[in-house]
């Protein structure tokens, strides 16, 4: 069975819808496929710090109403180290800029509701997607539904299928370069119907025994990690040894301040850096996993996602409303300029936080050294400010 659309989108992530929705709003025609069911798409939990930028083009989307009332935003984060909390005020250091607690699965059901009410095509169970001409003038997307073959021919592929997807292995070796860093540790994450334990501030932890990180959904869900060997087993860690080891990693008011509860996910991620460059071959485009990972850290993911699809929509909107090549010609330089920074700052906390296999007592010293010194000097407290709340486009 063959169809044609203007742009194929591979992923119903949040990329991918939301990549569709800014598309279907400047009236050009679009597909999203999606390997696994949509049930599972919503399982999946992730980040759930939100950006202004990433704030702003939801409203732009048309699905901004939800996240406006029901996001918690953050004026500040708190850094705790040698026994000691400290606040850095982001609101202030970056001239009124803030960022929003909102759950991933939430932004992504909101999406989900809007392709629906629309009825906008998205085919979900697509077994067996392949992508084929893309080095050409006619691109096709193939897959197969409830036994029967079909293909979409399109103008250009959006590849949002995440850093396992089709589209990027589909790329010939040659033309693409892969930049990565693993990470000699992971993080066991927790989340909990409890308050949390700071709701309107973000706390990062550095200890002797390792990183932790405070983090919240809404006022009722929070969302807790501890940094853990990556050979550790989820089920090695009962919900009552990870509130304790959680608790030794706080500053001793923080630590009493803890609610706690049985956990509703708990699950173990390792950490990576990756980059593939560029992010277009011919006409498919590479967006958010598919093209680049960061450690969790910095909470640049999801957000560094919204903003490729953010320069990938305004340049299919200019190429069908201006017949201009220019915003397609530089999306991947775009792309990738403010990528590599949000790398940087992903790689930088990341180093800063965590307890390395080499952190000892002189590595140790020496992050605190640098904590004491970013908390106490307000050129360094703006640096990371204006890094948290997100770099301008």
């Amino acid at each position: 069975m063959k169809t044609r659309t203007q742009v194929a989108i591979i992923g119903a992530g949040p990329s991918g819808l939301l990549l569709g929705q800014l598309l279907h709003k400047a009236g050009i025609d679009n597909i999203i496929l999606e390997r696994q069911s949509g049930e599972y798409v919503l399982g999946r939990i992730r980040a759930g710090i939100l950006e202004q930028v990433t704030v702003d083009l939801l409203k732009e989307a048309g699905v901004g109403e939800r996240v406006q009332r029901e996001g918690v935003v953050h004026h500040s984060i708190e850094l705790v180290f040698a026994g000691s909390r400290h606040p850095i005020d982001v609101h202030g250091l970056t001239g009124g800029k803030v960022v929003t607690a909102y759950g991933q699965t939430e932004l992504t059901r909101d999406l989900m509701d809007a392709r629906q009410a629309q009825g906008l095509a998205t085919v979900y169970e697509a077994a067996d997607v392949s992508v084929h001409g893309f080095d050409g003038a006619q691109p096709v997307v193939r897959y197969r539904k409830d036994g029967v073959e079909h293909e979409v021919q399109c103008d250009f592929i959006a590849g949002c299928d995440g850093f396992h997807g089709v589209c990027r292995a589909s790329v010939p070796k040659g033309a693409i370069t892969e930049y990565e860093k693993v990470y000699p540790f992971g993080w066991l994450g927790v989340l909990a119907d409890v308050p949390p334990v700071s709701p309107h501030a973000i706390v990062y932890g550095n200890s002797d025994r390792g990183f932790s990180l405070c983090s919240m959904r809404s006022m009722t869900r929070s969302r807790y990690y501890v940094q853990c060997p990556l050979e550790d087993k989820v089920e090695e860690w009962s919900d009552q040894r990870f509130w304790d080891e959680l608790r030794s990693r706080l500053d001793p008011e923080l630590a009493a301040r803890v609610v706690t509860g049985p956990s509703i996910e708990k699950s173990i991620a390792p950490l990576r850096s990756f980059v593939a460059e560029p992010m277009r071959f011919g006409r498919l485009f590479l967006a958010g996993d598919a093209a680049h990972i960061v450690p969790p850290t910095g909470a640049k993911g999801l957000n560094l996602a919204a903003t490729d699809v953010k320069y990938l929509a305004g340049a299919f909107i200019e190429h069908y409303a201006e017949n201009s090549a220019a915003g397609i010609d530089t999306y991947s330089q775009r792309a990738l300029r403010r990528i590599w920074k949000a790398e940087r700052f992903s790689w930088w906390l990341t180093n800063l936080m965590h307890r390395f296999p080499d952190t000892q007592g002189f590595g140790q010293r020496m992050q605190e050294a640098e904590l004491d010194y970013l908390v106490n000097s307000k050129a360094a407290s703006t640096a990371l400010a204006e890094n948290y709340v997100g770099l301008p486009l």
